[in-house]
């Protein structure tokens, strides 16, 4: 499984939304394997109130912790960073210096989270460096909930889906689609290609 760089946890409000995203995900992959909270706890290495509270969404997971059960329950980055959509909440706002975005290290991708101080949103921005060099870099086509929007900035990269032939972007193109159906995007440039993502979660 890629390498994920941990980051500090935070704790959410007690009255943070129940069966977010994250939380939703995680116990449902743990169900679907027919495992314990205790068996889930003990490969991932972390305690079994931690993963309790997880799933109950009474707390935001370390990055590290979500490095960990990603590998056990073999979940796909980035749907792990949606935050379920709070419906009751309006007017709000938030920005990112060039820059300084949230930092998020895999085997083919150099994620940079953008706009990551709301915990609640149906779109997820980030900009990313594509390693990825051919499809046998990923274990597994990438599927997660909700549709993408992928726009090239520097470079040129090849998106690979499973019921369409791959498709070549160049800087100034973009390409929509439904992130449900597996995919996998690579660099066919000298350099890494940087690309600008926005994952909707519907």
């Amino acid at each position: 499984m890629e390498d994920l760089q941990p980051v500090a946890s935070d704790n959410l409000p007690p009255n943070a939304e129940d069966g977010s995203s994250l939380a939703r995900m995680i116990r449902e992959a743990r169900r679907k394997k027919g495992w314990t909270l205790e068996e889930t706890a003990r490969r991932a290495g972390i305690g079994r109130s931690t993963l309790s509270k997880i799933e109950n969404d009474q707390t935001r997971a370390g990055f590290d912790i979500i490095r960990r059960l990603t590998k056990e329950l073999e979940l796909q980055t980035p749907q792990l960073f949606l935050q379920s959509r709070n419906q009751g909440v309006s007017g709000r706002r938030d920005y990112t210096r060039q820059g300084q975005g949230e930092a998020r290290s895999t085997r083919t991708y150099e994620h940079e989270l953008l706009c990551t101080e709301l915990s609640s949103k149906a779109m997820l921005p980030y900009i990313s460096r594509i390693k990825a060099r051919d499809i046998s870099d990923y274990d597994d086509w990438i599927r997660h909930s909700g549709e993408e929007f992928m726009f090239v900035l520097e470079g040129e990269v090849e998106l690979h889906t499973e019921h369409y032939r791959p498709l070549r972007l160049s800087a100034g193109d973009s390409v929509y689609y439904d992130s449900g159906m597996g995919h996998c995007c690579v660099s066919v440039s000298n350099d890494d290609a940087r690309v600008l993502w926005v994952s909707l979660e519907l």
